[in-house]
């Protein structure tokens, strides 16, 4: 009985290079948009903008609606239009949108506009990113190394999550606008990234992209 070389099943920087950087990336702008410190922080967001708890919670109610339903419409779609399309659609909406939030903290003018905003980011991140990432992580990387892949983009995700969801309260109490400006730049970057050096997965065979990537 043949037995598996342990080499195999390692991450290896040489071999995998490029799916890892990927992942990294992935994972890391995934939580750079300010996704889960901008949900957290919902009804913060909005009190300092001048709402009142009701309204804050009953605007938290359709942004929560708006997640659900975008990421259901991405989910129909992904096959369909690819993965790359979808990230790169997002990054535009919210680079879009954080700056329209951005520019509302940082000149106190048009808090009307807040909630359309945040309907546009949220909109934008479930029906690219926040669907994309957790496909991607699966198809970049070999088989022999997919599952150890998956967890360095996972513990990315959740680690920068940690880390920006503590700062993010931190930094707001001193400047509002800040955060979000630091997230808009971060999906304008991605953009960029993304369009540069993401290749597209839908409907290539595993094998045949584990070894153009690894070329």
């Amino acid at each position: 009985m043949a037995s598996t070389d342990q080499s195999d099943t390692k991450l290896d920087w040489r071999r995998h290079r490029r799916p890892i950087l990927l992942a990294l990336a992935i994972a890391a702008f995934n939580q750079l948009s300010g996704i889960n410190a901008i949900l957290y922080y919902l009804n913060d967001i909005f009190a300092a903008a001048g709402f009142t708890g009701v309204s804050a919670d009953l605007q938290a109610v359709v942004i929560g609606l708006t997640n659900l339903i975008a990421t259901m419409v991405a989910m129909t779609v992904i096959d369909r239009v690819g993965r790359r399309p979808l990230l790169l659609t997002g990054a535009v909406g919210t680079t879009i949108a954080l700056a329209g939030v951005a520019a509302i903290y940082a000149t106190g003018q048009g808090a009307a506009l807040l909630l359309p905003l945040l309907v546009l980011f949220i909109a934008a991140f479930a029906f690219s990113q926040g669907a994309v990432i957790w496909v991607y992580l699966s198809e970049i990387f070999p088989t022999p190394v997919r599952a150890r892949g998956q967890a360095l983009g996972s513990t990315t995700h959740w680690v920068l999550n940690a880390a920006i969801s503590f700062a993010f309260p931190v930094v707001a109490q001193f400047t509002q606008s800040l955060p979000f400006v630091v997230f808009a730049l971060a999906m304008a970057v991605q953009a960029v990234v993304v369009w540069r050096f993401f290749p597209e997965t839908r409907g290539v065979d595993l094998d045949e992209l584990a070894a153009r990537l690894s070329a």
